[in-house]
């Protein structure tokens, strides 16, 4: 549940903006049935995952695999937005989809490995974002949050998990990798070149749209001494070192980057790390607004995760692998919905 100052002070500032854009906006000039039309792409920290009741529900024919949840922060601004509308209606189309890299966005069609009930089969494949949301002329804002599973960020999480264990650091894998394998250096370079041509991509698709991109929470602490090594709350294994390191040469990295090149395009970055320091993994429940390894979920989120080894049956918690929870959720909606209403007035 998002803290009662906050989301007083998000409602303060949305009624003020939807005065605003009603008296901006030309007696009788929209007609009843007129809306903005909102699509929100991204991957599994757009989509939710774990924090509310699926999207579609279980059962619904039209799942398809991509872990899309209420209170996830698109679902969380759309509600907000329909209470108090920005001069007319928003219509969301939610398309994001755990495990979504850039290229799903607009160009690769992407196979969802969502864990809930899959079908005996496996999912089958999506069309890229950019096709199943409908961008085009009519659209009026696109929201964007991508850009960890194209280095991929969980599969350096998991080597340095695994070098952790043997008492050894990730670092010096990434630095000076194997042959064969990119660097770091490679990795974010190569990211922010696929970033450049999906946002480029979306603006010939959406040419009238105002674009939004969404960067990542701060899911490490600021201070590695935070974590315990023994908690699978938290990020067990990985060494202190490696913490930081991950924290300020990956993760700030990449946000710096999805920042840069969206203000090249002239578009709206969101930044939702600074707001979040202080409530990382390795914070204690209740002030944490990123679930470790191991963490609280809906029920209907598995413990377990087929061909792995991970059970987090085993403390009673849920396979939450690195992710926000509800108010981690619901402070990055307060952060887009305020975007989207700046955007939206300028229209």
């Amino acid at each position: 549940m998002r803290h009662r100052v906050s989301r007083l002070r998000t409602r303060a500032l949305a009624v003020g903006l939807a005065l605003a854009a009603s008296a901006l906006l030309p007696s009788g000039s929209a007609g009843a049935a007129d809306s903005y039309e909102w699509a929100a792409l991204g991957d599994s920290y757009t989509s939710g995952v774990f924090v509310g009741a699926p999207k579609p529900p279980l059962g619904d024919a039209s799942r398809d695999g991509c872990a899309r949840t209420a209170n996830a922060y698109p679902d969380v601004v759309d509600r907000e937005l329909a209470e108090f509308p920005p001069g007319k209606p928003v219509s969301l189309t939610d398309v994001s989809c755990g495990g979504a890299t850039i290229s799903d966005i607009t160009t690769t069609r992407q196979t969802p490995i969502g864990p809930v009930q899959p079908p005996a089969a496996g999912w089958p494949p999506v069309d890229p974002q950019a096709v199943r949301a409908g961008l085009g002329e009519g659209t009026d804002v696109v929201t964007i949050g991508v850009g960890g599973n194209s280095l991929p960020f969980f599969e350096i999480l998991s080597t340095c998990f695994e070098t952790g264990a043997a008492g050894q650091s990730c670092r010096g894998h990434y630095t000076n990798p194997p042959e064969g394998e990119e660097s770091l250096q490679d990795r974010l370079a190569r990211v922010q070149d696929e970033y450049i041509a999906m946002l480029a991509h979306v603006h010939r698709a959406a040419p009238d749209a105002e674009v939004i991109t969404v960067g990542y929470p701060a899911a490490l602490p600021e201070d590695s001494g935070d974590c315990d090594r023994l908690s699978l709350t938290e990020l067990s294994l990985i060494g202190h070192d490696d913490v930081d390191w991950l924290r300020d040469e990956v993760l700030k990295p990449l946000n710096r980057m999805i920042q840069r090149v969206s203000g090249f395009f002239g578009d709206r970055y969101v930044d939702v790390y600074s707001s979040s320091v202080g409530h990382d993994v390795c914070q204690p429940a209740g002030t944490k607004w990123v679930e470790g390894i191991c963490g609280d979920a809906e029920d209907f989120w598995p413990a377990a995760l087929p061909g792995t080894p991970l059970d987090c049956g085993t403390i009673d918690k849920r396979a939450t692998l690195v992710h926000p929870n509800a108010e981690g959720h619901a402070n990055t909606a307060a952060h887009v919905e305020r975007a989207i209403r700046i955007v939206l007035l300028q229209r």
